[in-house]
């Protein structure tokens, strides 16, 4: 099953689809938000990524414990409703936003947290529908965004080979015209050694859908090497400058990096290429090299083929080189200056040894 946004078509034989991740990097600004979009752009990346949600639609403000981040994160002592009243893009910017980005030709997507948020972002004409990897486990919702007719492209972290079965079989029964997965470790940032980057092929074996890697590690040799996976869709955090701070900047690539990783996308998909055996057009030159047999010293007509007035050497024209055995002890038909090619047509009967 392809996936096809905003017109481009999906799948492992395309150029991987490129999704700059502006989560919570707007850091409050309109206008930082809107150079993010450019810089996404100026970077190369297909698309740009809002995250739709308010603290009352995400959680509910308690002082239960469960609610107060822990366990080595960047946020540890957080209360969840605190950083996502932190993290909340204002929706009513998103008119503009979405104005700047077709603009400027570059596709735009939204992760909704609840069903106001897909209610909002099908109104704007959203290409296509991200579900987050928390929200995996929520049925209802994937089945209430798959209903809109829009493309899903539901993100993995945490989630177990039946979690994500059960996810693709809500979306595509309620009808998602099309679904793809993304590879996640909801590590924020993730660690390089739990990214499991092999599970790519098995998700594109099990389950025959677009499979691509949202991407929370520092740098770029995660993705880099998961478009050597198949992997056709990278989603990556982007933010204007770490040192500007906010809840995701850590982990997020500034411009130049972003620049940087889709210029290493292109030419690793472009470099996988197909499956060959014989010479690509580039090559077809260098089989004027390869080895053959030549004559290395000057030969008389009648002389006896040898050891030592013929052997394999660069370049080709000649017999192969596999041919030696055959040749050696035929006589000469004619003379044959240094470096002449040997042919069956230059030797003449075996002489006695």
């Amino acid at each position: 099953m392809d996936l096809v946004v905003d017109g481009r078509t999906i799948n492992s034989t395309q150029p991987p689809f490129v999704i700059a991740e502006l989560s919570a990097n707007h850091r409050g600004s309109l206008a930082a938000t809107l150079e993010l979009i450019h810089a996404a752009h100026e970077a190369g990346a297909d698309a740009v990524k809002f995250q739709h949600f308010t603290p009352d639609t995400i959680t509910v403000r308690s002082d239960h414990p469960d609610f107060r981040i822990s366990g080595g994160t960047l946020w540890d002592g957080a209360q969840l409703a605190d950083l996502y009243a932190e993290a909340m893009l204002p929706w009513e910017w998103t008119p503009e936003l979405v104005a700047e980005a077709n603009k400027l030709g570059i596709t735009w997507l939204s992760s909704p947290f609840d069903p106001t948020a897909v209610d909002f972002l099908v109104a704007l004409n959203v290409p296509a529908l991200k579900i987050a990897s928390f929200e995996i486990v929520d049925l209802p919702l994937i089945r209430y965004a798959a209903t809109q007719g829009k493309p899903l492209i539901i993100s993995t972290g945490m989630a177990t080979l039946a979690e994500i079965d059960a996810a693709i079989g809500a979306a595509l029964a309620s009808g998602a015209p099309a679904v793809a997965l993304l590879r996640c470790n909801s590590g924020y940032p993730a660690d390089p050694r739990e990214m499991d980057l092999l599970t790519i092929p098995a998700m594109r074996g099990v389950w025959d859908l677009p499979v691509g890697l949202s991407d929370h590690t520092v740098g770029a040799s995660a993705a880099i090497a998961s478009v050597a996976l198949g992997a056709s869709i990278i989603e990556k955090h982007l933010t204007l400058r770490r040192s500007d701070g906010g809840p995701d900047a850590a982990f997020s690539s500034e411009p130049d990096e972003l620049r940087s990783l889709v210029a290493s996308i292109r030419e690793v998909h472009a470099a996988l290429g197909t499956v060959r055996f014989g010479p690509s057009p580039g090559e077809e030159a260098s089989l004027a090299f390869r080895r053959s047999l030549r004559a290395v010293r000057p030969i008389s007509s009648g002389e006896m083929i040898t050891a030592e007035n013929v052997r394999s050497v660069r370049p080709a024209g000649g017999l192969a080189p596999d041919q030696f055995e055959a040749v050696v002890g035929m006589s000469s038909s004619r003379a044959i200056n240094q470096g002449e090619p040997i042919m069956w047509s230059d030797l003449g009967r075996t002489v006695n040894r």
